[in-house]
């Protein structure tokens, strides 16, 4: 489990394929911001809202291999050497708990379609696939990229958030351009709620 609070920026450093361009891959991420006593061999790191399990430890950073379903299925497939991505350690019983709890399990991928400067903040309009939509609130939390952020207003398939300034400075959000693909993860008690609801046939 993760907060979507992101901890540092991560550099792709190499990605490697196993058996050609369509199968698992192996990333190599630096990190230093990350001690190694928090990317042990064995532990999940939330890699801009997916979670992967370090596959190898190295002195600044790590390395994770990537099954072809989670390179279909997000935005890991494009990375490459160079690449920036959001970091964040697994939760532990001692962490404050500061922005929603995220499994980093990607829901849907997004796009984000404008982003405008205002006073204090920037405002940023995402896309969202046509199956996420019941599960997207105004004023509920939703994370992008693997940054928990609380949604200003959903449209029908769109949704505004603003910005801080810290969030732009510590995240790969900073950097977002219109097009730009991103993970999208739905909070758990909405998708948690629309399973029950199924179940009872409702």
């Amino acid at each position: 489990m993760f907060t979507g609070i992101v901890q540092s920026i991560g550099q792709v450093r190499a990605v490697e394929a196993f058996g050609g361009e369509a199968e698992d891959r192996r990333i190599t991420i630096a990190c230093p911001d990350i001690p190694p006593g928090r990317r042990t061999l064995g532990d999940s790191v939330s890699v801009s809202g997916v979670c992967l399990s370090v596959a190898a430890e190295r002195d600044d950073g790590f390395e994770c291999d990537v099954s072809v379903e989670t390179l279909t299925l997000t935005t890991i497939g494009r990375l490459g050497a160079g690449s920036e991505v959001n970091l964040e350690a697994a939760l532990t019983l001692e962490s404050g708990l500061g922005g929603h709890l995220v499994s980093g399990h990607v829901d849907g991928l997004g796009r984000l379609e404008s982003r405008e400067d205002e006073v204090r903040s920037t405002r940023m309009r995402f896309s969202f696939p046509p199956a996420l939509a019941a599960f997207i609130a105004a004023k509920g939390s939703l994370c992008v990229d693997g940054v928990s952020l609380t949604v200003n207003d959903v449209g029908d398939l769109d949704l505004g958030v603003n910005i801080i300034p810290h969030t732009l400075e510590a995240t790969t959000l900073g950097r977002a351009r219109p097009g730009d693909p991103v993970n999208l993860e739905v909070d758990l008690v909405a998708r948690y709620l629309d399973r029950l609801l199924r179940a009872r046939g409702g």
